[in-house]
Parts: C-alpha cells; sequence; structure tokens
C-alpha cells in the first residue's frame, strides 16, 4: 500500500473499506487509525486522500475504485454524491438493514453493557423510495454548479436553485431535478414552481445578504392523497405571492391545502412566524388503523408514516396492554402513540414541551371520538412530580420517544423513581437509547429490542426495547 503526500496530507492506496461508520459515512483502517470515508460502501478497495487529520481518527476521500464490492448497486437519483441525503444508495438494501441492524446491537452492547433477552430482526420498510410525506427545499441565487469551468461567464448564467443545501454549505444549493424520497406531485410542485419563478424573474433567496423574495418551499402528503404546499417568502409582495399561489391552484388541483409564510428573519424556521391559508383547508389528514390525525403546517408526524404504523404496532405489542392500564406517553408530540394505543388503556397521559404539538394531539384525540386522553404541555421533568402523578394516577406504563439526544438524566432518574411495571422506549438513536437504558437497568431487565427501518438509503434506524421491573 503506497502513499504520497498532498497539502502535507496523506494519500493512501487501495484501501479496503471495511464496514459502516457514524454520519453514513464507510469506515477504513489504516496504520491503526480509523478513517471515516463517504459515497463508498464496505467491501470496495479505494484510493483515500486524507482530508482532515485528529488524534484519534482520520478523515478522507476516495479518489478511485479500484475493486467495486459485492453489496454494491446503482444509486438511483442522478443527484448522488451531492445532496446530502439517501447516503446509503449506492449499497444494497439487504446490506443497508444488515449494517442497521449491526449498529442497534453495537451501540446497545458497547455503550450500554446491557443484556438483551431477545433481540429481534430489524423490520424492512416496504417502500425503498418515495416514502416521505415531508421535504422542505430552499430557494437561493447561488446554486451549485455541477458543470463548473473557467469559461462561465456568470453574468449570463442563470444561477437560481430550487432544492437541498450541499453538506456542509449554508450558501449553496443544489437543484433538484428529481427527488426520489416523496411521491408525486411533489417533484412536478418543485419543477413548476421553479418554472414559474424563472420565467416571472421572481428573485431567489441570497443567504448571505438576506436579499431575495422567495425562500422555501414545503411540500406534504398522506396515504389519502392529501397535499400541502407553503410558500416561504422573504417579505410582503402581495400581487407576486398570490400570482404564484393562483398559478399552483390551477396547475395542480390535488392541492387541498396552499398557503404562505412571510418569514423577514435570518433563520428559516417557520413556527414562530403565522402561516396564512390562500386555498383549501388549514390541514391535511392521514389515516392509520381507521384513526384521523390531522396535520396542520406546524404539526409534527412521523415522516414515513407507512412504517411508523409498523414501529407504533410493536410499541403497542411491547405495552401488552389489557384495558385497565394508566399509561404515560412522554414526548408525546402531537399525540400518535398516545392516540393510536387509547383504545387498548384505560387512560393515556400524553407530556409535550411544545404547547402547539399538545393542541394538536387534542385536537386528534377529539376528531377520533377518544375520551380518555388526557394532554399537557410543559418541560416533562418539572411536570413529572408527586403531585401530578397523584392527580393523574400511578402509570402502569410510561412510553417514551424522545429526540435523538435521549433524555435528560433527570428524566431518567424520575422514570426510575416512578417505577412504572413496563417502559417501551421508541429510539431514533440506539446510542443514547443505550446510555438511558444502561441506567433504567438498575431497576429494570431489558426483555426485547425491535430494530425498525424507517429512512432506506440512510443510516438512520429506529430501535424500539421493552424493559420491565425486575421482581
Amino acid at each position: 500500500m503506497g502513499r504520497k503526500k498532498r497539502r502535507n496530507l496523506p494519500f493512501f492506496e487501495n484501501v479496503k473499506i471495511l464496514d459502516t461508520g457514524s454520519e453514513g459515512k464507510a469506515v477504513a483502517r489504516i496504520e491503526e487509525k480509523v478513517v471515516f470515508v463517504p459515497w463508498v460502501v464496505p467491501g470496495d478497495v479505494v484510493d483515500i486522500q486524507v482530508t482532515k487529520k485528529r488524534k484519534s481518527y482520520l478523515e478522507g476521500k476516495a479518489t478511485a475504485i479500484h475493486t467495486f464490492s459485492d453489496e454494491r448497486t446503482e444509486p438511483r437519483c442522478e443527484h448522488f454524491g451531492l445532496c446530502g441525503g439517501c447516503k446509503w444508495q449506492n449499497m444494497k438494501y439487504e446490506s443497508q438493514l444488515k449494517y442497521k441492524q449491526k449498529q442497534v446491537q453495537e451501540n446497545l452492547k458497547r455503550i450500554g453493557h446491557l443484556e438483551i433477552k431477545e433481540s429481534f430482526h430489524i423490520l424492512p420498510s416496504g417502500q425503498e423510495y418515495f416514502y416521505r410525506n415531508k421535504l422542505e427545499y430552499t430557494f437561493s441565487n447561488r446554486r451549485w454548479l455541477t458543470d463548473f469551468s473557467r469559461d462561465v461567464d456568470f453574468k449570463e448564467r442563470n444561477m437560481n436553485g430550487l432544492g437541498f443545501h450541499i453538506p456542509g454549505m449554508f450558501d449553496r444549493v443544489l437543484d433538484i431535478e428529481n427527488c426520489y424520497l416523496q411521491p408525486e406531485p411533489s417533484n412536478s410542485i418543485r419543477l413548476a414552481v421553479k418554472k414559474y419563478a424563472d420565467e416571472h424573474n421572481l428573485d431567489f433567496y441570497d443567504v448571505k445578504i438576506r436579499e431575495g423574495f422567495l425562500r422555501n418551499l414545503i411540500i406534504r402528503t398522506t396515504t389519502t392523497g392529501e397535499v400541502m404546499v407553503i410558500l416561504v417568502v422573504n417579505y410582503d409582495e402581495g400581487a407576486a405571492v398570490f400570482e404564484l399561489l393562483f398559478y399552483l391552484k390551477q396547475q395542480f388541483p390535488e392541492i387541498t391545502s396552499l398557503m404562505y409564510v412571510i418569514n423577514p428573519k435570518s433563520n428559516d424556521t417557520i413556527y414562530d412566524l403565522e402561516v396564512k391559508l390562500y386555498d383549501g383547508k388549514p390541514y391535511i389528514v392521514e389515516e392509520m388503523e381507521g384513526l384521523k390525525f390531522k396535520i396542520g403546517p406546524k404539526s409534527f408526524y412521523q415522516t414515513n408514516p407507512v412504517q411508523a404504523f409498523e414501529l407504533y404496532k410493536v410499541a403497542r405489542e411491547y405495552a401488552g396492554l389489557k384495558g385497565n392500564e394508566i399509561v404515560y406517553d412522554l414526548y408525546t408530540g402531537t399525540g400518535t402513540i398516545a392516540n393510536f394505543i387509547a383504545h387498548n388503556a384505560k387512560k393515556v397521559v400524553g407530556i409535550e414541551s411544545v404547547p402547539s404539538a399538545i393542541e394538536d394531539a387534542k385536537e386528534n384525540s377529539k376528531l377520533n371520538n377518544i375520551d380518555n386522553t388526557a394532554f399537557y404541555a410543559g418541560d416533562i421533568l418539572k411536570l413529572l412530580d408527586d403531585d401530578f402523578i397523584e392527580e393523574n394516577g400511578k402509570p402502569d406504563v410510561i412510553i417514551t420517544d424522545p429526540p435523538r439526544a435521549g433524555m435528560h438524566e433527570k428524566v431518567v432518574r424520575q422514570i426510575l423513581k416512578v417505577a412504572p411495571a413496563k417502559i417501551v422506549y421508541v429510539s431514533c438513536n440506539s446510542a443514547t437509547q443505550a446510555r438511558d437504558a444502561a441506567i433504567l437497568a438498575e431497576k429494570y431487565s431489558i426483555e426485547k429490542s425491535q430494530p425498525v427501518d424507517m429512512f432506506p438509503q440512510t443510516h438512520h434506524v429506529e430501535n424500539v426495547m421493552l424493559l420491565k421491573l425486575k421482581d
């Protein structure tokens, strides 16, 4: 294996990729150091140009592939390798599942040092593509050029783009031709908006100087066929906004909720802004096992709704409800899990820090004629005290579905104090789940672990864990 210097950073030839690593990167090992390399697959033999040196690891990029792995497949998307999403699209789906399973098992063992009585094989997604129900696109007047040359006359070139940020570059957007994550009419709507904006000389946003009219385009869909489109602009340009929205209404009659937002802030979030309804309903409706869920422009809902059903069924099975239990649903969000299990429980109490999400949760209970739920907005650590438990009853089961950071240690300690008979821990990050479960193991045995693939073509994986109070 030869090596030479480039910009004082080493170059290695004929290196075999050994495994997958964090953030969707692959892993090689050179001279006892781990090297993280994106866009390659375990089994590839590549040349690596090191781009960063750290004390305990290296980062690099593959400059040539000499041997292609048997686990490789041809990426479906023409934007693969530039767009920051779908980093495993060049890996066969059965291999993706294998490495996700391994990721969960290693995190639970290495981080949590957990003994699990039953570990089940990962549940694959029925849809490898077109599974997302929400995408957010960014307008930019500084699109990334994939055909750059020194002869380009930038004054004559259309630099407008509507798509996704180039990884690590806040001011560069990759203009997307096709995206295979969300079903139609998502792709057609994005392309139509881009064409209309160019033809009508609408200004695309410049994030550096915070000028330009068009900022973001959010598209949400449901399995029931409803479509929500939210146009985000930098300032009120009444006629231009309404003319574009009218064009969308005429071109895409399947849009059931058409909205816009004026966002003059430096960040892209719309959660603290007014969303104005132009046409249709102020929400879309998703269905799951006969239940209906209203989804507003700011509502959280699992982005893979079909696989979310499988995830929730696992959580419900692990809870093992007989109909007489009090269940606490921590980090309840818009109450999807709470309402999903309500018919199997005596009472379900949902806690969530976002007040608007709690209002959605209450609305969804009302929509489905569910009268045995109660929802509270606030910090779980502050709410989950003796007075709260006295008011709502001691939980027989706690279901917790925290964000990627997991639960605060004080929340974990509070759960230990409450000591329900069962804990069902749903996690999108098995590393933090393992960390939290290691603390809970003081009083609980880990009965079952079930990985669920919610995000094909990525390294992300959910895991459901059942913990039982020790005798």
